[in-house]
């Protein structure tokens, strides 16, 4: 790709009382670029999520961000209990000083971009169902109009078809207004139906064992395809066996 970096990662190392989870890490992502990030539990990957993110500062290493503003989606909505829909999508518009009429309008038009029904805007999050609260944090996370955005497993604990909608979701958010994403996963057949290339880290934090490109786009690809991809990785590339069969629901800053 000949698009500028909107992420670059130079020998990130991070340990936890005194045990290194990460080491070595090198990573580029490219403007606009989807990338998906696998491994084993305990590889870190969530760590390397909230360093990239600046969530957590590195122990070495050095990062540079390329965009102008990243937004981040997280396992759980993390939705204030006391606000309404509409008042939790606008939280990060009212931050940074937007009038409540220009934040009544970007709410409505990320809602909508949610699929979230406008009819259900007033409610609090109790009301809502799981997958609404989800595209709730999805809505707030897109309306300040982030050039890239840190997703944290955050459709683990849908149901199957849930988990697709809102797969479709981001598909269909990142190529509507270009940003880029790293998006952290335990799931491969997930990874192939959202990103451009699958990054995976090595099992003993020692940086990344390997990356592979998705043959294709993110939602041009049909589900055989996705399928096929994911399941002749799992039966046949060593890269993803240590991935294989790993639950990571529990695993906490994995």
């Amino acid at each position: 790709m000949s698009r500028p970096p909107a992420l670059v990662l130079e020998g990130i190392g991070h340990a936890y009382f005194g045990r290194y989870v990460l080491e070595g890490v090198r990573l580029r992502l490219h403007a606009g670029e989807v990338a998906a990030l696998l491994g084993p539990s305990g590889s870190g990957k969530s760590t390397l999520l909230a360093i990239a993110a600046g969530i957590l500062e590195p122990l070495r290493g050095t990062l540079q961000r390329g965009y102008r503003r990243h937004a981040m989606v997280f396992q759980e909505p993390r939705l204030l209990p006391w606000a309404t829909a509409a008042q939790n999508i606008a939280y990060p518009l009212r931050l940074a000083g937007l009038g409540r009429a220009a934040r009544a309008a970007r709410v409505a038009e990320v809602a909508a971009l949610a699929h979230f029904d406008p009819a259900d805007l007033g409610k609090y999050p109790v009301e809502l169902s799981g997958g609404m609260r989800q595209r709730v944090a999805i809505a707030r996370a897109l309306a300040p109009a982030p050039d890239f955005v840190y997703f944290d497993e955050p459709f683990t604990a849908l149901d199957p078809g849930l988990r697709r909608a809102m797969q479709d979701l981001v598909i269909e958010a990142a190529s509507r207004h270009g940003f880029g994403a790293l998006f952290v996963t335990h799931d491969v057949q997930e990874a192939v139906r959202i990103a451009h290339r699958v990054l995976v880290l090595d099992a003993g934090g020692r940086g990344l064992a390997g990356e592979r490109v998705v043959p294709g786009v993110p939602g041009a690809r049909d589900a055989r395809t996705v399928f096929e991809t994911a399941h002749g990785w799992l039966a046949n590339d060593a890269l993803f066996q240590a991935v294989e069969g790993s639950d990571e629901r529990t695993a906490g800053w994995s």
